[in-house]
């Protein structure tokens, strides 16, 4: 059902919603008040679950969907884009996005608009957008999801009973269902390590390494042992240590991590690109700025590897099957291989 009233075809509105809570559906009905449709751009999608993103997009969108009645949640579609760490081609990403769920819903030259407000920092992605009206909202409580989450994964009844008042129902009774699920237990513990570390460690700036070796078309991943992340693939790395050089430290965690019995001059001969992935939000740990390090080793044969030291097992992927790994991959390894290898499909998928 079209709104007679509006002023644009969609109304755009960005977010992560972990989880979707009584502020965003305020701010989603304002949203549909100015348009036929709603477009809900869901960010942080494609990615494993951790403390920070819990929820898959198809979990976010089936929360959002259901806290709207059936005629206007027929009116809201999703457009789900991975985090690149890279404004233009997010940015991009999103625009692709918008224009596919358009097109799919019969819109040539689509009236669009950008909704939402400016809360801190974090809301800087509003300027990428000039393309599109931006129509400023109004804050609508004082909710954010950051404190929330923790009610959640905090576990206890209290911090429950906060929580269920400040989502609607329709989330209230998926997170009950959620609770249940083993995923549940594991991003408690995830969010409980990281809080703990926090407190002994502080939140950086840290400065980690990352070896990415490749041979004969397989690249090398470690299973993490530990959360955060514990059981995802992940690049072989860690943090460098008080007198190290780069390079020296980003071989030291791969054969340490790995036992890859390759000589350091080997190794060091063979290093093809250095690049570093210094996002402020790249980690829930805090600030971690990695220096990732290719190494393309010019060998007929796999060399052997075996887990050691925070890695649970080591083993050789072919790079050809990593695009349909990419839930499966430790925090923003996913985006480090594209960058060297090349691996990624299209920016984003949408769906009604």
């Amino acid at each position: 059902m079209n709104n007679a009233n509006a002023r644009f075809d969609a109304a755009i509105l960005i977010g992560r919603f972990q989880p979707f809570h009584n502020g965003h559906a305020a701010l989603l009905e304002q949203a549909l008040e100015m348009a036929d449709r709603a477009l809900v751009v869901l960010g942080s999608s494609f990615r494993a679950r951790n403390a920070k993103n819990p929820f898959t997009w198809e979990e976010r969108a089936t929360m959002i969907a259901a806290s709207f009645d059936e005629s206007d949640a027929r009116r809201i579609s999703f457009v789900p884009v991975r985090d690149y760490y890279d404004n233009a081609r997010w940015a991009a990403a999103v625009e692709e996005g918008v224009r596919t769920a358009m097109a799919r819903s019969g819109y040539i030259a689509p009236r669009l608009a950008l909704a939402g407000f400016h809360k801190d920092a974090s809301s800087a992605y509003l300027g990428l957008f000039p393309q599109w009206p931006f129509i400023a909202l109004e804050r609508q409580g004082d909710i954010d999801a950051t404190p929330l989450r923790g009610f959640y994964l905090d576990g206890n009844e209290a911090a429950w009973a906060t929580l269920r008042a400040r989502v609607p129902p329709a989330v209230v009774r998926y997170l009950e269902d959620w609770r249940v699920q083993p995923a549940f237990d594991a991003m408690r513990e995830e969010h409980e390590t990281i809080e703990t570390d926090k407190q002994k460690w502080g939140t950086g700036p840290f400065i980690t390494l990352d070896a990415v070796v490749t041979v004969a078309g397989h690249v090398l991943l470690v299973r993490r042992k530990y959360p955060p992340g514990k059981g995802l693939l992940a690049i072989p790395g860690g943090f460098l240590e008080g007198r190290e050089r780069l390079l020296q430290g980003a071989i030291r965690e791969l054969k340490e991590e790995t036992g890859l019995a390759i000589a350091d001059t080997e190794l060091a001969e063979t290093l093809r690109s250095v690049a570093v992935f210094d996002h402020p939000d790249r980690s829930q740990r805090g600030r971690v700025i990695t220096h990732a390090h290719w190494f393309d080793l010019p060998l007929p044969a796999l060399p052997a590897v075996t887990g050691a030291d925070d890695a649970a097992e080591a083993r050789w992927f072919p790079i050809a099957g990593l695009p349909g790994m990419e839930t499966e991959l430790f925090e923003d390894h996913f985006v480090i291989l594209d960058r060297f290898l090349n691996i990624s499909g299209s920016a984003s998928r949408s769906t009604k």
